[in-house]
């Protein structure tokens, strides 16, 4: 059995839940493929619940938020000093939107709002660095994004691996067992599309229009899939 620690930092409105559930649901059909004996593990962490220590589990997952890893609160903090001591321990870790923010912010890098505005829909990430866990090999994947942050200043030791047009840190490495991604490999179409109706005061019409019509484009979440299989569960990839 691999034990994959999901800290959750937020959760699927009960509106939506029918969708695709809750971030433990998506995860699962996520990684359940590549990584054997998958068995997640939720950590409630918006709501004050934090692992006892890295080795709590094989690898961490920490997922999107509708929060900012600026905002000040508590449990990000916590979350944090968590983050730090999953490096010190040398335990993967897969940080998702909010995560990836998470991952830079903690070990010294900067987020920010981006100067672009809002990335939604599907997007491009072209693969900079090739890595041995990218297998199968791609040197782009298209996948879902729904995020108005982003990673502006890597951390120490930190090495971009892909950019998006919008983005240009969309994945990351840290060390030799952390990876953040801007997007959300995750995420169906059919939620992305909810999630962007919801918002359309706050992304504007022509944005959230084209982002829309963006959800009909093929994705590459199963090829995403397997390779943070390989990150997380690096003696069975």
């Amino acid at each position: 059995m691999t034990r994959v620690g999901l800290l959750e930092c937020d959760h699927v409105d009960d509106r939506h839940r029918a969708i695709a559930g809750d971030a433990v649901d998506m995860f699962g059909r996520l990684l359940g493929p590549h990584v054997p004996d998958l068995a997640l593990v939720p950590y409630d962490v918006i709501g004050g619940e934090l692992p006892p220590g890295p080795e709590a589990c094989d690898a961490w997952v920490c997922p999107g938020s509708r929060h900012s890893v600026y905002d000040g609160h508590g449990w990000i903090a916590g979350l944090g000093a968590f983050v730090r001591d999953v490096a010190a321990a040398g335990v993967p870790f897969a940080g998702i939107c909010f995560g990836h923010q998470v991952l830079a912010q903690a070990l010294g890098g900067q987020v920010a709002k981006a100067a672009v505005g809002w990335g939604v829909g599907t997007r491009r990430i072209s693969v900079d660095e090739v890595e041995p866990w990218m297998v199968p090999p791609a040197d782009a994947l298209a996948l879902h994004f729904m995020h108005q942050d982003q990673v502006v200043a890597v951390p120490p030791g930190g090495v971009v691996l892909g950019h998006a047009d919008h983005c240009p840190v969309a994945l990351l490495r840290v060390g030799p067992s952390m990876v953040g991604v801007q997007a959300h490999p995750e995420f169906p179409a059919a939620y992305v599309d909810a999630l962007l109706a919801d918002r359309v005061a706050r992304i504007g019409d022509d944005e959230v229009a084209a982002a829309r019509a963006s959800l009909r484009q093929p994705t590459d979440e199963v090829t995403f899939g397997c390779w943070l299989g390989r990150v997380l569960a690096p003696a069975t990839g």
